[in-house]
């Protein structure tokens, strides 16, 4: 029996509504959404950063370029903390220990106090972009993006300007949303975690009361 017009559309639109319909969520393969360069500020905001990343297809390498970091017995504990958990967070890390020069980093600052954040995330992020660029990374981005206790939108800001139509894209994700996650996973794996964000005005920022509690 030959089916009407009527039927043979209803047939065809049951399978073409089978065929769009949601299909099973599937891992992507590593690498498949192409190389990232991820300047690492330090282990604990990597976690979840890569985590999230590597979860979207991404092949991740860190970076580890901090020259803000004050003093020098910091930087080596946070930068030994990220060696010591660079296998379990499945990245392989450059390490630009050279250009630790807290030198360059205060005549950066210097008279621009007030606004340090600004010009501490530029240095950070033009070098990430210099090695992303040699190194032939699709993208860049930063684990800054996963503090909540950082300026996101100036971080974000700066990123997108220096890529622009570059040939190295700026890769924008809002890490903050696993913030806590990551917290209890650094802490779960016995990471180091510091009490502030690294430079000599952001420790004297966070022992103000401790400075002040003194008496003569």
């Amino acid at each position: 029996m030959m089916e009407s017009e009527e039927t043979r559309t209803e047939h065809e639109t049951g399978a073409a509504q089978h065929d769009t319909g949601p299909k099973a969520e599937e891992t992507p393969t590593p690498g498949s959404a192409g190389r990232v360069l991820l300047h690492i500020c330090c282990a604990p905001c990597a976690v979840y950063s890569v985590q999230a990343l590597k979860a979207e297809g991404f092949e991740v390498t860190g970076l580890f370029y901090n020259p803000n970091i004050h003093p020098a017995a910091e930087y080596i504990r946070r930068r030994d903390t990220l060696l010591q958990f660079e296998a379990e967070l499945g990245i392989k890390v450059i390490y630009k220990d050279a250009g630790y020069d807290p030198q360059i980093w205060f005549r950066e600052v210097t008279f621009r106090e007030a606004n340090r954040c600004f010009h501490c995330y530029r240095i950070r992020l033009e070098k990430t972009l210099f090695i992303a660029k040699h190194g032939r990374f699709e993208y860049f981005s930063s684990t800054l993006l996963y503090s909540t206790k950082q300026k996101h939108e100036v971080i974000a800001g700066l990123a997108r300007d220096m890529a622009a139509d570059g040939p190295n894209r700026f890769l924008y994700r809002d890490f903050r949303v696993g913030w806590q996650e990551g917290i209890e996973k650094s802490t779960a794996m016995g990471m180091y975690r510091q009490d502030y964000c690294g430079c000599l005005y952001s420790e004297v920022e966070r022992r103000k009361k401790e400075v002040a509690g003194r008496k003569e």
